[in-house]
């Protein structure tokens, strides 16, 4: 089964980093699993769906600010990532662009096949090269999480 994990964020922006910097520590944890391909990412939307074509499961992780107390990690939904960055009409979020790809007859995974791990935030806004302490501290947390999910069928996952 042919994996795709991608940490999303942005390096310069303090706790909006950790998606990437959880996908770091797996990218060397998983470097002799060649099924499994851990990069990151700085969109969504559209080019989000379009670097998820051809895997059969995809992890993503991202920084989430839904006012849970910073560090707290939570399985969330498609419809529950809002991955529209940017105001532009020309934008979609990824449930839109899931959807948009396979009308096109992209290879997408099944949404059941598409986890998203939310590690709350505390700053998002302040421009950094440093998480928060809370949100630096659950970064082994996130890495645990997603290596367990990992060992999980798919079926498994209808409700993350």
């Amino acid at each position: 089964m042919k994996t795709l994990i991608l940490g999303l964020g942005n390096p310069l922006v303090g706790d909006d980093s950790v998606g990437l910097r959880v996908a770091a520590v797996l990218a060397g944890r998983l470097a002799d699993r060649p099924e499994i391909v851990v990069e990151e990412e700085y969109w969504g939307g559209l080019r989000l769906m379009e670097r998820m074509i051809g895997y059969d499961r995809v992890i993503l992780i991202d920084a989430m600010v839904t006012g849970l107390p910073p560090g707290s990690l939570r399985w969330l939904t498609l419809e529950e990532f809002p991955t529209q960055h940017t105001a532009s009409s020309h934008d979609v979020n990824l449930a839109t662009a899931l959807a948009v790809g396979r009308h096109a007859g992209a290879a997408l995974p099944p949404d059941e096949a598409v986890w998203i791990l939310g590690i709350e935030a505390k700053d998002v806004q302040t421009f950094s090269e440093q998480c928060t302490p809370a949100v630096a501290e659950a970064i082994p947390k996130a890495v645990a999480a997603v290596l367990e999910k990992l060992s999980q069928p798919i079926d498994a996952t209808k409700s993350p």
